[in-house]
């Protein structure tokens, strides 16, 4: 008879979640990035089924009365990373509009106040503008640092690696907008070099406001001598925003589209090694091979007939005579992974 199969553990997460392997020193290797709706990424196996009593009968013992049982599953530490998935990333200092914006090219709700730091989570939109849709994010408010963890750097940045393309909205009504842009492109050369490197178009907000509708053209001057054609808009009056979004759309249609990450495999578990090597420490043999472990965590030890089950196994495949060879005395512990055993001779 065979036992019923275990049940998968499937744990849903967001399209754009990276799986990490947490290691017991603190180190984190990536062991899947799952970009795609329907990706799948098996990060624990489940482990071995026991064999039956029927699997030990022999011709002098045609009913044993042993069996094994399941072995423990893998256990992993993971960290989940969520980067959303956008077209385009808006940019900017905190309360530079970067909320309102999105509200207003988007059927995306996110909180808008006057205040730094109303939004604390990237909030994504779609902009729909007939002959093309994309996705935009509002990345939180930038503060000089943020590429160390300040405010909420790092787990602002990180979503900006996702985006094809930045919106850099500046605040018309602040001191020195354009030193403002320098410091958040600085930010992001510093996260990484090649988001810096993406293409930006940039918009200066608030022109509904009198103190930024007086310096547009002083604001035009400065960027176009950086090679920057700026466009003008208020976020809150949906002034100037439908050109914005044209070159926006124009801008994305010349970007190459990121090849889709290939479908991670289904990956099985690989046959349990049959290699073996014997050491010895303070009196104890340990027996170290990935079948052997398995075997005497599974086996019934706790009864005669499964302890000499194990050990004319252990016969069989040649780890008593290495024993042996190791000078192994009665009474001695032997030590198979977790499983300790006393040597019987």
């Amino acid at each position: 008879m065979h036992g019923r199969r275990g049940k998968d553990l499937i744990i849903r997460v967001p399209v754009g979640t990276e799986v990490r392997r947490k290691k017991e020193n603190g180190d984190l290797s990536l062991i899947g990035d799952l970009t795609e709706a329907g990706q799948t990424l098996v990060v624990a196996h489940g482990g071995l089924g026991g064999w039956g009593n029927a699997h030990f009968a022999t011709s002098t013992n045609q009913a044993p009365r042993i069996a094994q049982r399941g072995q423990k599953g893998e256990e992993v530490r993971l960290v989940l990373d969520l980067k959303l998935l956008s077209d385009v990333g808006i940019l900017g200092v905190p309360n530079a509009g970067k909320s309102t914006l999105l509200a207003a090219v988007s059927a995306a709700h996110p909180k808008i106040a006057s205040y730094p730091f109303t939004t604390v989570e990237p909030v994504l939109g779609v902009v729909d503008m007939g002959y093309t849709t994309f996705v935009v994010a509002e990345i939180p408010g930038l503060l000089e640092g943020a590429h160390l963890g300040v405010g909420l750097g790092h787990d602002f940045l990180r979503h900006a690696e996702r985006a094809r393309m930045f919106v850099h909205l500046l605040d018309g009504t602040r001191p020195d907008p354009l030193q403002d842009m320098t410091v958040i492109n600085g930010e992001l050369a510093q996260f990484r070099e090649d988001l810096a490197a993406k293409p930006q178009v940039v918009a200066v907000n608030k022109i509904d406001l009198p103190d930024a509708a007086r310096r547009t053209a002083e604001l035009r001057k400065l960027l176009t001598a950086r090679q920057i054609k700026p466009f003008f808009i208020s976020a809150i009056t949906s002034e100037g925003v439908r050109p914005l979004l044209e070159r926006v759309a124009q801008e994305l249609s010349t970007l190459v589209e990121e090849e889709p990450s290939p479908t991670l495999p289904v990956v099985k578990p690989r046959p349990l090694s049959a290699r073996f090597t014997v050491s010895v420490s303070n009196d104890v043999y340990r027996v170290s091979g990935e079948r052997l472990e398995a075997f005497a965590e599974m086996m019934p030890l706790h009864q005669e007939e499964g302890r000499a089950e194990f050990w004319r196994r252990l016969t069989r495949w040649g780890v008593v005579a290495a024993l042996k060879r190791a000078g192994i005395q009665p009474g001695a512990r032997v030590r198979l992974g977790q499983t300790e055993v006393e040597w019987e001779g």
